[in-house]
């Protein structure tokens, strides 16, 4: 059993791509089959598996999400009474809440069984900088 903790630095709302860093630590550990657990130390970003072939997915997917719960500024969202961390805050949260906050993500062979266009993401639902942790288990 290993175990490790990536740091993302994220610059904004957005997914940033962390499946090098997963593949390198996972299948450096030795291990030929393995289940790797991702787990997000924050209520405010979310991890997802999604396509990392075209950008446009990724833009879409913010988008998306964005206009399914938008700031607390926005008067659709004039019942929400946590707004003191900002508009964006309560949002992020309600987002965590409906994606994953973990995955797994077998190991078979020594190799990450991802998909060809799948790649690992931490999603930041925060409009500034943040330095998220991701705890990763292999086991």
């Amino acid at each position: 059993m290993a175990s490790t903790t990536f740091e993302v630095t994220t610059k904004g709302p957005g997914l940033y791509e962390i499946t090098r860093d997963v593949r390198r630590w996972a299948e450096g550990a030795g291990e030929q089959e393995a289940l790797v657990t991702l787990f997000i130390r924050h209520t405010s970003a979310s991890l997802v598996i999604q396509e990392n072939a075209d950008p446009d997915v990724q833009v879409d997917l913010k988008g998306f999400f964005d206009r399914l719960v938008p700031p607390s500024s926005d008067p659709r969202h004039d019942w929400m009474i946590h707004t003191y961390e900002g508009p964006d805050d309560m949002p992020a949260h309600v987002k965590s809440a409906l994606l994953p906050v973990s995955l797994q993500i077998p190991l078979v062979n020594g190799g990450l069984v991802l998909g060809t266009w799948q790649g690992i993401y931490l999603f930041e639902h925060r409009k500034h900088s943040h330095r998220r942790e991701v705890v990763g288990l292999l086991r």
